[in-house]
């Protein structure tokens, strides 16, 4: 495999390695050479079905979610992977940013509606927090270190920008569901803060801290377990597309350290914009939820 841009968008997406002209030049992959019909699909739907229906059984309490999720889940990508197939063929810079654009809004909406016990109101401050995420990893991910050719190749900006958007939501939805929650179980102790003299931040400052923390565990466990116990996602469909093993980890490492770096960076964010959100202009603590 050649290590230009194409190379580049071949360790991105399996997709675009099936199209290239280098990849023509190689021996089949194995998403060429077994590909997986309807019948996968099917068998996949079962063994969840089955799995869903003894949890229904002993009345564990998420197997209708878990069949439905799975379900959804099945319709969503194969929606997405014809719509990104569409995207790549058109190769055209603003059905890219459309694209994203739309991935942007729905990602607000999962993001409040994961969210807890939050105020309402904070639809543009969610915004925000994603929009800056995903201008951060365009620039420094995406143009300064993968350099497509063109320069809004679909195959890396849209796969890149939808892994990013599904760590950060995630990490925003629990660090404000625990931030609110928190605030609420701290309120004598803010109230005793604010009187003697404390500022908002001061007083929230606790909460912040845990709510981020909170927020981060999954992702920094992601980072701190791969390569060992856990083979992620995009350098296992890398390697089974046929992509070189080592290539594929050097752009694992690469994506999971800038999804970490940039969750981190969204779950701070959104907390200097919503901390304030229980206090009064006066600096009184009010229930918000």
């Amino acid at each position: 495999m050649s290590t230009g841009a194409i190379t580049v968008a071949s360790a991105i997406s399996s997709a675009a390695t099936a199209t290239t002209a280098t990849a023509a030049a190689v021996t089949p992959t194995a998403a060429e050479s077994y590909p997986i019909d309807v019948w996968g699909l099917v068998i996949t739907v079962v063994l969840v079905a089955i799995a869903a229906g003894m949890s229904i059984v002993v009345r564990l309490g998420v197997g209708r979610q878990m069949l439905w999720a799975t379900l959804r889940s099945l319709i969503q990508l194969l929606a997405m992977g014809y719509v990104i197939k569409f995207v790549i063929e058109a190769n055209n810079p603003w059905l890219v940013f459309a694209l994203v654009a739309v991935m942007i809004l729905a990602a607000i909406q999962i993001t409040l509606s994961r969210a807890s016990n939050i105020p309402k109101g904070l639809a543009l401050d969610v915004f925000l927090t994603l929009l800056v995420g995903a201008l951060l990893q365009f620039v420094f991910a995406t143009q300064l270190i993968v350099r497509p050719h063109p320069w809004y190749a679909p195959q890396i900006v849209v796969t890149m920008t939808g892994m990013l958007l599904g760590n950060m939501v995630a990490a925003i939805a629990v660090a404000m569901s625990r931030f609110f929650d928190d605030m609420a179980s701290r309120r004598y102790e803010i109230e005793m803060l604010l009187s003697l003299g404390a500022t908002p931040f001061e007083a929230a400052k606790p909460s912040i801290i845990s709510s981020v923390k909170l927020g981060m565990i999954p992702t920094i466990s992601q980072l701190a377990s791969s390569g060992i116990v856990l083979i992620p996602g995009m350098m296992a469909g890398q390697v089974i597309a046929g992509a070189d093993p080592l290539t594929a980890a050097k752009y694992q490492f690469v994506v999971l350290a800038i999804i970490s770096a940039l969750t981190l960076l969204a779950d701070s964010l959104i907390m200097l914009l919503v901390y304030r959100k229980p206090f009064t202009a006066l600096h009184q603590y009010v229930q918000t939820a």
